[in-house]
């Protein structure tokens, strides 16, 4: 009698279970639009191809470390904010070039790492779904801003040879706050600026990290699944997630 009821009450929670994970799902799929879109710009709507190959060549044909050189800087990016020393997301990507290469016994000079990462940065092309995706987004009335760890005149010049520029109404950059994303208090300063309440802003990235702080901070969410990105599992997922912008924004616009 006893393992009867145990089955039935175990049947009951699992049936509870299936209908609140339904309900959370209708609840994202049916949510308010977001009035902002804020979107990270580096391999999300950008491609980091040119700077891979160009890190590759400077470390000497070892493209097994150009991953290494990228966990790399944004781990520093966030020592940088722990110790509050800021230095421009390209200094410390410069200096986590030279770590690496030191590490690999591979002999590498700050003028050949300036170059091997300031050259690629300046003419990255968008991914092919890119423009497809913003004019979906820009012709729904949605206010588009970029949001990124890059320097101002940084962003300025990737949107601006990228012919990206016309498809945003603002370009916001941690160089003010000298404060690196994930910190909640990017996304926070971000929202001010743009006189949004969170619940009513979205980011779009190709990040978990990026899309784990947004969500902290009480932003709906899109995750890009560029190859090789996935999401953390120990923190919340991004509201809408797909292979790339067009399709998300067929999810998020309920096309």
């Amino acid at each position: 009698m006893k393992l009867k009821l145990y089955v039935l009450l175990f049947s009951v929670f699992l049936s509870i279970t299936s209908i609140a994970k339904e309900v959370e799902t209708f609840h994202k799929m049916h949510s308010t639009l977001p009035s902002v879109i804020f979107f990270d710009v580096n391999e999300t709507l950008l491609d980091l191809g040119n700077v891979a190959k160009s890190v590759t060549v400077a470390l000497k044909g070892r493209d097994d470390l150009v991953a290494s050189w990228f966990t790399t800087m944004l781990h520093y990016s966030l020592v940088t904010n722990a110790i509050n020393d800021y230095h421009h997301f390209g200094e410390i990507g410069i200096a986590a070039l030279q770590l690496v290469a030191k590490q690999n016994d591979i002999f590498l000079t700050k003028e050949e790492a300036t170059l091997a990462i300031k050259t690629p940065f300046r003419d990255l092309q968008p991914h092919l779904d890119v423009i497809a995706g913003l004019k979906k987004f820009k012709d729904s009335g949605i206010k588009l801003v970029t949001l990124t760890n890059s320097s101002d005149a940084g962003i300025a010049s990737q949107l601006k040879n990228a012919k990206l520029t016309e498809y945003f109404d603002g370009a916001l950059t941690v160089q003010e706050l000298q404060i690196f994303k994930p910190d909640l208090r990017v996304y926070e300063w971000a929202l001010k600026q743009m006189n949004v309440e969170a619940g009513d802003a979205m980011l779009i990235a190709a990040h978990g990290w990026d899309v784990a702080g947004a969500a902290k901070a009480g932003m709906q969410t899109g995750f890009i699944e560029r190859p090789g990105m996935f999401q953390f599992e120990l923190v919340e997922k991004a509201d809408y997630s797909a292979p790339d912008l067009l399709q998300l924004a067929n999810k998020i616009l309920g096309f």
